[in-house]
C-alpha cells in the first residue's frame, strides 16, 4: 500500500512537471510551481471534480498559461471535470463552456464558432 502511494505521488508530480521534487519546502519553489503542487495534491486521489479558485491569479503570464494547459489535459486526456472560478477572460477563454454571474444568476456565455 505504501509503494503504490508513493509511486502515485511520482506519476502525479511527474505530470504536473515536479518531478524529484517531492521534498522540497514550498519556500524554494516559485509560484508557479506552488501552484502546481496544490493541483499535485487535489489529483493524487484521482477525483472526477476539480473545484478551482483562481488558479493563476498570482501568477505571471508564462506560468498561468502552463497551469491552465495542465488543466486542459486534465480535462481532456484524464477526462476530469473542472470548474473554475477566475476574473481573468484570458484564463476563461480556456474553458470550452462558460457562465457568469450576473445578479445572482448564472448566464452562459455564447460562444463564436470556430
Amino acid at each position: 500500500k505504501r509503494k503504490e502511494r508513493r509511486a502515485r505521488v511520482e506519476t502525479v508530480m511527474d505530470l504536473v512537471g515536479l518531478s524529484g521534487r517531492q521534498r522540497q519546502f514550498p519556500s524554494s519553489l516559485s509560484g508557479g510551481q506552488q501552484q502546481r503542487v496544490g493541483i499535485a495534491r487535489a489529483i493524487v486521489s484521482d477525483p472526477d471534480l476539480l473545484l478551482c479558485d483562481e488558479p493563476t491569479g498570482d501568477l505571471d503570464r508564462r506560468s498561468a498559461n502552463d497551469i491552465l494547459e495542465m488543466l486542459g489535459f486534465l480535462n481532456q486526456e484524464l477526462r476530469k471535470t473542472i470548474i473554475m472560478v477566475t476574473h481573468d477572460p484570458e484564463a476563461a477563454s480556456f474553458a470550452r463552456r462558460t457562465l457568469h454571474l450576473n445578479k445572482g444568476e448564472f448566464v452562459e456565455q455564447e460562444r463564436l464558432a470556430q
